[in-house]
């Protein structure tokens, strides 16, 4: 197992710079006075392609060599990966074909196709979506750039919480969304080694709790289709991103789909910032968790804005 490590997610930073944001970090005093703590939100709905798998992805991309890059590059994705790595691979011009479900929302298949990626549909399992991704890359001969499982991809991710630390000082504790674990990982890599007294939460759905069952069984245990409105969480975890959670993640808090609706519509309404349902259940873990985070300096890793306007999930 090939983990990353500082100096590749250092790499990383310098490698991405030209191709991403470095994302703003808000605050909202009225969020602060419900839960009772001061919580800073890194943008990464401003990121590049609205998520921050922009990161991961332009570092698997800009890292490949000319003979493996002119094969371009593949991958199975829900959505925002997806989406990222077309970006990425357009900025460097080469080919990218993404592997989705059917039912992934309709904005995210538009956006691979608005960066010049190609969309091949699969069902709704995880069985489906690697079966399907097998015969993609038997075909074509790309570069798999796996969404999560990818010590290039955490790498990258894990220049968010580099700058997030930068941009605000004497955290207490940090919290993540988990899905396949991709943030979380780059988060645990960067914050483990940079602010070793910091802790790391995870906010995952209660339908798709996956990870914080494998958290407490210390073995993975894996869902094939769960349902839940955060659609980017569907995912389950794999060796790389089980590597860092079982070592540095303090605890998992799982979410109802109320209450992350309820953590969504307050940031849209009191910060006045798209943000997609994944990205709320972080929050979501924070106000029903409040006594965890009292009077602390809570850094909250906002994933993603890529929302579907016409189907909005409340609807």
């Amino acid at each position: 197992m090939n983990i990353p490590s500082l100096s590749d997610m250092l790499a990383a930073h310098e490698r991405i710079k030209p191709f991403i944001h470095r994302t703003p970090v808000l605050t909202s005093r009225v969020i602060d006075e419900i839960v009772g703590a001061e919580l800073f939100f890194k943008c990464e709905n401003f990121q590049k392609a609205g998520a921050f798998k922009a990161r991961g992805a332009s570092n698997a991309v800009f890292g490949l060599s000319e003979e493996q890059a002119a094969r371009g590059v593949a991958t199975h994705s829900s959505g925002n990966h997806g989406t990222c790595l077309s970006y990425a691979a357009g900025r460097r011009g080469i080919p990218c074909t993404v592997v989705m479900p059917r039912t992934a929302p309709q904005a995210k298949k538009d956006a691979v196709k608005g960066y010049g990626g190609r969309v091949v549909e699969c069902e709704p399992s995880t069985s489906s979506r690697e079966s399907v991704f097998a015969e993609v890359v038997a075909e074509s001969g790309a570069e798999f750039v796996h969404p999560y499982n990818d010590p290039r991809v955490i790498a990258g991710q894990g220049t968010c919480s580099k700058e997030l630390i930068e941009q605000v000082e004497n955290l207490d504790a940090v919290i993540a969304p988990i899905g396949g674990g991709g943030m979380i990982s780059g988060t645990c890599l960067t914050l483990s080694q940079l602010a070793p007294g910091l802790r790391i939460y995870a906010g995952e759905p209660a339908q798709a709790d996956d990870a914080l069952r494998s958290l407490r069984a210390g073995r993975i245990i894996a869902d094939d289709a769960p349902n839940t409105v955060a659609d980017g969480l569907k995912v389950p975890l794999k060796e790389l991103t089980w590597h860092f959670v079982r070592q540095h993640v303090t605890d998992i808090f799982a979410v109802t789909e109320h209450e992350i609706l309820d953590a969504m519509k307050l940031v849209w309404k009191r910060m006045k910032i798209v943000i997609e349902p994944s990205s709320a259940v972080p929050l979501a873990a924070v106000l029903k968790n409040r006594e965890m985070f009292a009077g602390k300096r809570v850094g909250v890793i906002v994933t993603g804005g890529n929302v579907d306007l016409d189907k909005l999930p409340w609807q």
